[in-house]
């Protein structure tokens, strides 16, 4: 019974990924469908699943559709008579959507299934040593906490099997104290990924609210994947106009300023983050920037090129820079970038985000060279 009810449940969550994958571009253009529930769950409106049912064969005659018909019979459901709307109120249930929840790391591999995401290959050095306890076999001794009650009891078993005791029509199965059997362990070291994903946004007076939404979506969605290739991973928020600071996460998507742009103050305290908390020894760094394209001056750019070169890219993995298009923005620093690092440099990946419909293609440019 309870097997039965495990593959039920798991033929559903098939179904359920299924429909997911199916309506993914949907999800991934609509982040305002997808509602957290607590640090590693997330829920997603699906429309009602229908429930597999019998209806009648060939056979069967009579019912609606088949013969002549008298005035006055019933018609099928869905079929308005003359004269009626389709708004008319009816006492039929419409249709429902169904909220299901389901976990990140499964959200991670539809996406990474749908999009043929990569593996991400961490570098080898970038990595943390954490002591763990495995169990892996069995003594006999140990705490009663740690006690294996199926060898406890097959070895039991087996002592009145050979000691000719066992009644089969009386199975009754009384350990001793020589039959009790425990879980061993050992201590053992293990190297885990860690990784931090350091956002900045421009949020002068051209990055709207349109803009800063797809930022706030392609991130949840970036989150989302990098999560699963990474045991442990940490998010640093930096905004800038003129000047950057760090704040959390509402203030990230929220701010919004009216002065000039120097895209150099987030490079440059995106540095600073990474020297002070962050060895590359130790830890995947991904920088993501997303802004309009506008800079101050070609001065404050050249300065953003150097920082690159000298200070950040040889500490991190890759540099992602998403250029969400605005009717304000020049869109000048894309080609800046592209210009300084060519499009075959796969440290720093280079993608336009001309709207909401645009997001998918930048998720595959941002993790699809699996670095």
């Amino acid at each position: 019974m309870i097997y039965s009810i495990k593959r039920d449940h798991a033929r559903f969550r098939n179904i359920v990924k299924g429909r997911i994958k199916g309506d993914l571009k949907k999800y991934i253009t609509h982040g305002e469908m997808l509602g957290r529930k607590g640090k590693d769950v997330v829920t997603i409106p699906l429309p009602q699943i229908d429930i597999p049912h019998f209806k009648f064969g060939d056979k069967e005659k009579g019912g609606v559709g088949q013969g002549d018909g008298k005035p006055g019979d019933p018609i099928g459901q869905g079929q308005p008579q003359e004269g009626e709307g389709a708004g008319k109120a009816g006492e039929n249930p419409g249709e429902h959507a169904l909220e299901v929840d389901i976990s990140l790391q499964e959200l991670a591999e539809i996406l990474g299934e749908e999009l043929q995401l990569p593996k991400i290959e961490p570098r080898g050095h970038k990595t943390v040593k954490v002591v763990k306890d495995k169990y892996t076999g069995i003594a006999k001794q140990g705490p009663d906490s740690l006690r294996h009650f199926k060898r406890s009891y097959k070895e039991a078993l087996k002592r009145q099997i050979s000691a000719g005791v066992y009644d089969p029509k009386n199975p009754v199965i009384v350990p001793i104290r020589r039959d009790l059997r425990y879980r061993s362990w050992r201590s053992v070291t293990e190297h885990e990924n860690s990784a931090v994903i350091i956002y900045m946004m421009d949020v002068s007076g051209s990055m709207g609210d349109e803009q800063k939404e797809i930022v706030r979506t392609e991130a949840f969605w970036i989150d989302t994947w990098l999560r699963s290739q990474y045991k442990d991973i940490e998010t640093r928020f930096i905004i800038h106009d003129a000047t950057a600071k760090e704040v959390d996460e509402d203030t990230f998507y929220k701010t919004r300023e009216s002065g000039g742009t120097l895209i150099s103050s987030a490079y440059k305290l995106c540095q600073k983050i990474i020297e002070t908390e962050y060895s590359p020894s130790e830890w995947n760094i991904y920088p993501f920037h997303f802004s309009d394209g506008d800079n101050w001056s070609g001065e404050d750019t050249r300065l953003c090129m150097d920082l690159l070169k000298t200070e950040i890219l040889p500490k991190v993995n890759v540099f992602c820079y998403g250029q969400v298009e605005s009717r304000y923005g020049s869109g000048q620093f894309f080609k800046d970038l592209r210009e300084s690092f060519g499009e075959d440099d796969d440290t720093v990946i280079l993608s336009k985000i001309e709207n909401k419909e645009g997001i998918i293609q930048s998720i595959k440019d941002f993790l699809g060279k699996g670095k």
